[in-house]
């Protein structure tokens, strides 16, 4: 796994070294393009939750023991928290590192259509989550390691099931605390997005997996919903927790948002994104609605807090 050299600036902004990340001889192609539009709602029973205190499917496989799109699968292999049981979720030490720290992270150069640009922007993003993370966790009683990245090129295997799975671009691996992203297949699902920021945000959101990861949440997460009687009750904590993920990745890319830059524009592009990627059909949604997707996304972003994103506690509607 490869990291980055990280130094001082005057302005107590952290910085880093670049560093050129390789591309692996059989992974050399070419691609094409997208875009729509969002909107943004802010209800009052949110930022009261969020101011107290794309792309898990589930916790488990898809039917075809396959990972989904942006999925979290595999078994719980356990975090650091310091709460047990329920508290896990709802009254875990990482709502009480406050605000993460401003983080110098420019965005690189990217051109989704070429896999060797792509691989570096995703490698040099993932630099800027190790040490905006890193440092989140350092100010609670949560141990924190870096997830192991596997971004991949052609087909293989994981842990977690065999990839990639049809519709499947990025996805968390708990059993190995694995970051797995197909460098070529999130421009294809990502409708060849010309956005940086949208990459980002995809990126963001598994690795959000990852910190729910090290900080116990998703290996409680994945018990208490194999209890669950029903699907309906399944998909209700699957949606916490996805909507969990979109809230901590806006925190990630506040912490980003002076240096990358994230201006209104950015904002948009990465909220039109969050949207897209929710469920748009009723009665059978594990990553919340599109409304719900982009609010929670925009929440993070606004306050920046892991506090903000404790859906385990939001009422019903604000994760349906």
């Amino acid at each position: 796994m490869a990291t980055a050299s990280t130094s001082a600036r005057p302005d107590g902004v952290r910085g880093r070294e670049s560093r050129r990340y390789e591309l692996p001889e059989y992974a050399r192609a070419r691609r094409r393009r997208l875009n729509p539009v969002v909107t943004m709602v802010l209800l009052t029973g949110l930022s009261a939750i969020g101011l107290a205190g794309f792309v898990s499917v589930s916790a488990v496989f898809a039917d075809s023991g396959r990972p989904a799109a942006g999925a979290v699968a595999g078994p719980p292999a356990g975090g650091g928290a310091v709460a047990e049981g329920p508290a896990v979720l709802t009254d875990n030490p990482l709502y009480e590192g406050g605000a993460l720290t401003e983080v110098a992270c420019p965005a690189p150069d990217l051109d989704p259509d070429d896999p060797e640009s792509m691989a570096a922007f995703l490698h040099e993003m993932t630099d800027c989550l190790d040490e905006a993370w890193s440092e989140e966790f350092a100010g609670t009683d949560l141990p924190f390691e870096n997830p192991s990245r596997i971004y991949w090129y052609a087909a293989g295997q994981s842990p977690c099931g065999n990839f990639p799975a049809e519709g499947t671009a990025a996805f968390y691996c708990q059993a190995n605390k694995g970051l797995y992203l197909g460098v070529e297949d999130i421009v294809r699902n990502s409708g060849d997005s010309r956005h940086p920021e949208a990459y980002t945000f995809l990126l963001s959101h598994e690795y959000a997996h990852h910190v729910q990861g090290e900080a116990g949440i998703l290996g409680y997460y994945h018990s208490a919903r194999s209890r669950q009687d029903s699907a309906q009750d399944r998909h209700l904590m699957t949606r916490r927790s996805e909507l969990q993920a979109n809230c901590l990745g806006g925190a990630f890319l506040n912490s980003v948002g002076r240096t990358f830059p994230i201006t209104d524009r950015e904002r948009a592009n990465i909220l039109e994104d969050a949207e897209r990627r929710g469920d748009y059909t009723p009665g059978d949604r594990t990553h919340g609605s599109p409304e719900n997707g982009g609010m929670w996304t925009a929440h993070g972003m606004d306050l920046g807090d892991p506090a903000a994103c404790n859906t385990w506690i939001a009422r019903e509607d604000l994760v349906e």
